[in-house]
């Protein structure tokens, strides 16, 4: 049965069509199996190593600058029809912005020798590759660090270069010489995308229809839906309430290449433009922060970290660039991982979680949604259509910690999202202890809490706070940590909030972390390596 209609997106300097894969096919697997594109590697498959790093172009949001948006994402966990009305380029890309081969020659005649890119130049210089299987994703992340600072005339710092490739692991190269490049290509003639024909071709390819696709299963059809209306979305949800929503894939993605599931009829969230508002608005409460359910967790992370203290550490450390480009912060909420690192952040600035179904809009606080492990509140046919933040909540001190085996990219042993607001008498006026990773939802600490509402906030009040904690949570043991390790670090966790946030001799961020030390330590090594 041929598809209600075909995927069409942009490649390779044009526009094509695709029909009767599966919905499910990945954009990994269609590059390599089907358009011969094998330059993009398939490492672990489920959106960890890197390898499969592409870079998606869409026309920007409104009011943004510049005028394509391009964003680093993982092949290996991207459905293809999720590129409909986009733009894919993968690292052979490159050699069509660096011009026609030119002839070498040797003892045997002459050879085609095409230029390298200025990010693939450096790369060479600098011997960032040995065994090259990950290169083809390092190129793609840099490069598209490259065309966003060449469009913004600036350079990157090395730790912002670090920041970029935290979702691209090499594990013979090493980082040094990656990040030498990365400083390197910017020193070398510059070589930037045409951006004229691609915004063009995405332009021509806009259309304010839901996009309706579908291809046969042994003796089923398949369909998947792009509404791009709100509306649409919750008229499409109500008549199917048994699809599979899907928002950035990087979950459900792993549902298909892991466990083999069979997801049936989908209802993608990524075209709906309202879906994906980040803003400040008038709330029922006072001012908010309103994050729609479809915006990125980049976007998302971003506004928070903007407004509310401590989040910057634990924004760069949930998982990775092509991670946060492609997944949702409703998404991640909605899931109801008990080690998911948004929902305890959430907790910790009272945010509450906005429901819909059909034309009805419901809110709750965000610990009421879940009810057990991977079970919530939803109602068939209802969405999470937004999540709200309160802004009086900046007034709190606020403090979120991951805590994982790998600094970047890795998934939490355990997650805590704490704030506290003292009164004029140094005690405890409100305090938030949220923790992902230590039962079967992320939740709060009742009792811990309990222990030092109204408290003064001394050592006394942590002590009988870490003691009750026990109380609050019976942890597991799993691969990722055993369960005294979790609760010793939570229980420790609290002291450093205290430590970080009491009103005498409160700790600067520099006595908690290693990387205040780094420079020394760097210029140490570069020393003695010059002598």
């Amino acid at each position: 049965m041929s598809s209600t209609q075909p995927i069409r997106f942009f490649h390779q300097g044009r526009v094509i069509d695709v029909s009767g894969v599966h919905p499910t096919r990945t954009v990994l697997d269609w590059l390599r199996d089907d358009a011969q594109c094998t330059g993009t590697k398939e490492g672990c498959n489920e959106g960890d190593c890197g390898a499969c790093t592409v870079v998606i172009g869409e026309l920007p949001d409104p009011g943004s600058e510049g005028d394509l948006k391009l964003q680093t994402v993982n092949a290996c966990i991207q459905f293809l029809p999720t590129l409909n009305g986009k733009a894919l380029f993968t690292v052979e890309d490159l050699k069509r912005q660096c011009g026609p081969a030119t002839r070498s020659g040797n003892e045997h005649g002459k050879h085609p020798v095409t230029p390298l890119h200025p990010v693939q130049q450096a790369l060479v210089d600098c011997h960032g590759s040995q065994c090259g299987f990950c290169t083809p994703g390092f190129v793609m992340s840099l490069w598209s660090t490259y065309e966003q600072h060449q469009g913004c005339g600036t350079r990157p710092t090395r730790q912002q270069l670090a920041d970029d490739l935290s979702g691209n692991l090499c594990r013979c190269t090493g980082y040094r010489p990656i990040l030498d490049a990365g400083q390197r290509m910017f020193d070398l003639p510059a070589v930037r995308l045409d951006t004229q024909p691609v915004v063009q071709a995405l332009q021509a390819m806009k259309n304010d229809q839901t996009f309706e696709y579908a291809a046969p299963l042994g003796t089923r059809t398949d369909h998947f839906h792009a509404p791009k209306t709100l509306a649409q979305l919750a008229a499409l949800r109500v008549a199917k309430p048994r699809a599979q929503v899907l928002a950035g894939s990087t979950d459900v993605g792993l549902w298909v290449n892991k466990q083999f599931r069979d997801l049936g009829d989908i209802i993608y969230v990524g075209d709906v433009e309202e879906m994906k508002v980040v803003e400040e608005r008038d709330g029922d409460a006072g001012r908010e922060l309103y994050i729609g359910a479809g915006a990125s967790l980049e976007a998302a992370w971003a506004a928070l970290a903007a407004r509310f203290e401590g989040l910057t550490d634990v924004w760069l450390r949930f998982a990775s660039p092509p991670i946060r480009n492609a997944g949702t912060m409703g998404g991640n909420v909605a899931n109801g991982s008990p080690i998911g690192d948004s929902p305890p952040v959430l907790m910790a600035l009272d945010a509450q979680i906005e429901l819909r179904l059909g034309e009805r809009v419901r809110r709750m606080p965000l610990p009421e949604f879940y009810v057990d492990y991977m079970k919530n509140k939803l109602e068939p046919g209802e969405f999470v259509q937004a999540v709200s933040v309160p802004l009086s909540v900046a007034a709190r001190r606020i403090r979120a910690y991951k805590i994982s085996k790998r600094f970047d990219c890795d998934i939490s042993a355990l997650c805590g999202g704490f704030s506290v607001e003292l009164d004029g008498d140094d005690r405890v006026k409100a305090i938030r202890l949220a923790f992902g990773g230590m039962a079967a939802t992320v939740k709060r600490a009742d009792r811990a809490e309990a222990a030092l509402l109204g408290q003064p906030w001394t050592q006394a009040s942590v002590d009988a706070a870490r003691a009750a904690l026990a109380e609050d949570f019976k942890p597991l043991s799993d691969m990722r940590a055993s369960a005294g390790y979790r609760l010793q670090v939570a229980q420790n966790l609290i002291t450093r909030l205290w430590l970080e946030t009491r009103r005498h001799d409160a700790l600067p961020p520099e006595a908690t972390r290693v990387w205040s030390v780094m420079p020394h330590a760097v210029g140490a090594t570069a020393a003695a390596e010059g002598a």
